[in-house]
């Protein structure tokens, strides 16, 4: 087994590694952010039950209810672009993870000898060059949604 090989097993497995501890990073961010809607719910909630059922408080104390709904609406449009940001993130995950294993693929046929290949294996060859393309164009689009979003929240 030579040298250049085990260095790209590793390497493949420690790209692996990685991915799978920022999917989990991301999946404990995307249960603490639910978390946090409930909260923000229970308290805007509570928020809106006051403005409806005291008419008779002072100003003073309506406008700071106000402020203090305003403020949690915020907070959860905040939340939501997060979450949106997340998901995006766990998709580009997935097609890492899909090009990866492309790549492992394709390089076991490429290392092939070209005499000792089979027209199916050259089939085989053409058809995951061609999923490839189609990840890489994908991980693209993400990318530029990414860009995007980015640049409208500006």
């Amino acid at each position: 087994y030579p040298t250049w090989k085990r260095t790209l097993a590793r390497r493949a497995r420690e790209c692996q590694m990685k991915r799978f501890c920022r999917a989990q990073a991301i999946q404990r961010r995307l249960e603490e952010i639910e978390v946090t809607f409930r909260e923000l719910e229970q308290q805007g909630i509570k928020l809106e039950k006051l403005l409806r059922e005291e008419n008779e408080s002072p100003a003073d104390q309506q406008t700071q209810w106000t402020n203090q709904l305003l403020y949690l609406v915020q907070k959860k449009n905040n939340l939501m672009s997060e979450e949106s940001d997340l998901m995006i993130a766990v998709q580009e995950l997935k097609l890492e993870e899909q090009q990866c294993q492309l790549d492992e693929k394709l390089r076991s046929y490429m290392n092939k000898e070209d005499t000792l290949k089979t027209p199916e294996d050259e089939k085989a060859e053409q058809e995951i060059l061609k999923q490839l393309v189609e990840v890489v164009n994908k991980r693209n689009v993400l990318i530029q949604l990414q860009e995007e979003k980015r640049l409208s929240e500006l």
